[in-house]
């Protein structure tokens, strides 16, 4: 299933909902995400539904220089990935303006697959992740550089407010083994990577991550992004991409 949150342009002020995308339509959800699908018997067009984050997380959980550029030999995956954590101020959904922080001239999109947790998981073996994944969208995990602490820590440069786009849905049935991962800004192509060139891949990822802490439903994890992030400011429109997936369009606006 390929599932949208959303909220319907002729209810603005309604709850925000869920609903599975089928040929072109949103078929309304009567639950939450993680409930066991069932129908209102509404149905939405795209164009009549404003599309949100398709999750609202409880942790965003994200993994640095994890792909290896072209032509460069892979190294061996570490034992401990970097590892942040981003806010849930950071997330908006689709066509959501991305505020640039004041004082912060060096911001980077990062074009990614983001991994949504869909039960408990503690101690998962590799070959047990995808028992544990709900699902995945396409995340843009903006960064500010001139945020990064001098002595190495990423914290406020990732966690700026807006900080972490995603969208437009999220599928089910997607298979990340062989996700190929895309970005453009104001159209010129500027990522187009493969998964074959992730360093430490998802199911690793969720078995290390899960030794240390427990991850749970509506976690997200940010798995790492090829090479060819660039830099943006106000003005710029980038486009995230995951082939299967579909497309994350965000403008880029100055300090408010």
């Amino acid at each position: 299933m390929k599932i949208a949150r959303f909220v319907p342009l002729a209810e603005p002020a309604s709850p925000a909902r869920f609903g599975v995308l089928e040929e072109g339509l949103l078929r309304e959800l009567s639950g939450g995400l993680f409930d066991p699908p069932a129908f209102t018997g509404r149905r939405f067009g795209l164009a009549d539904v404003r599309l949100l984050a398709p999750v609202m997380p409880r942790h965003i959980i994200g993994i640095g220089k994890n792909f290896t550029a072209p032509g460069e030999p892979k190294p061996p995956e570490p034992d401990m990935p970097i590892l942040f954590f981003k806010p849930l101020g950071t997330v908006i959904g689709p066509g959501d303006p991305i505020m640039l922080p004041n004082g912060a001239n060096r911001v980077k999109f990062e074009s990614e697959v983001a991994v949504v947790i869909g039960r408990t998981a503690r101690r998962i073996r590799p070959e047990d992740a995808d028992g544990v994944i709900f699902g995945c969208t396409v995340a843009n995990d903006v960064s500010a550089l001139d945020l990064f602490h001098p002595e190495g820590h990423w914290t406020i440069g990732k966690a700026c407010d807006t900080f972490c786009p995603l969208g437009p849905v999220i599928d089910t049935a997607f298979d990340w083994r062989s996700a190929r991962i895309r970005a453009s800004v104001n159209g010129v192509p500027k990522q187009d990577g493969a998964m074959a060139d992730i360093i430490m891949p998802i199911d690793r990822l969720i078995a290390c991550i899960s030794g240390f802490m427990t991850l749970m439903p509506g976690d997200v994890i940010l798995t790492g992004t090829p090479a060819g992030a660039d830099w943006v400011g106000a003005g710029d429109v980038v486009t995230c991409a995951v082939d299967g997936l579909g497309e994350l369009t965000n403008p880029v606006a100055a300090p408010a």
